[in-house]
C-alpha cells in the first residue's frame, strides 16, 4: 500500500499516511467551528501509519474536546489531523491530502449537530453521533 501525501496550504507542514480507513463527513459543532464549514471530511488511520514529513517542530495543537487534540499549521491555519489521546488511531482531515483520495465518503456522522443550512442529498448513511471508538 502506497503512502498518501498531505500538507497545509502554505507548505510549512507536510505528512504522509498509510492505511486510511473509510471516509466520512463529520457534522459535529467543533468541526464546524474549526473548519469554518458545515462539516469536515475525515478518515481514520493507525497512529503508526501517520508521520509528519515536514514542519513537525512547528505543528500547533489545541485540545478541542477533553482528550482530543487537533493539529494544524500555525502559519496558515490548515487542520491536518486530530487524535484522541487514548486511541491508537488518528483522524486525518482528507481535504489536506495532496494525493488523490482512494475512495469516496461513505457516511455522515454527528448528524444530530448538523448546520441548519445544510441538507442531505447524497443518500449516504447518517449516524446521529460518531462511529464507536475502536478498542
Amino acid at each position: 500500500m502506497e503512502a498518501l501525501q498531505g500538507s497545509c496550504f502554505c507548505g510549512a507542514v507536510a505528512y504522509e499516511v498509510e492505511g486510511l480507513g473509510p471516509v466520512g463527513h463529520c457534522h459535529c459543532k467543533t468541526c464546524q467551528k474549526t473548519h469554518s464549514a458545515a462539516f469536515a471530511t475525515t478518515a481514520r488511520a493507525s497512529r503508526a501509519g501517520f508521520r509528519w514529513t515536514k514542519g513537525a517542530d512547528v505543528v500547533a495543537g489545541i485540545e478541542s474536546t477533553p482528550g482530543k487534540t487537533r493539529h494544524f499549521c500555525p502559519k496558515c491555519g490548515t487542520h491536518m489531523m486530530a487524535e484522541w489521546h487514548d486511541q491508537d488511531a488518528v483522524i486525518v482531515r482528507v481535504g489536506s491530502l495532496d494525493s488523490p483520495l482512494p475512495s469516496k465518503p461513505v457516511v455522515h456522522i454527528w448528524t444530530s449537530q448538523k448546520a441548519d443550512f445544510f441538507d442531505f442529498e447524497d443518500g449516504l448513511p447518517r449516524l446521529p453521533e460518531a462511529f464507536p471508538k475502536p478498542a
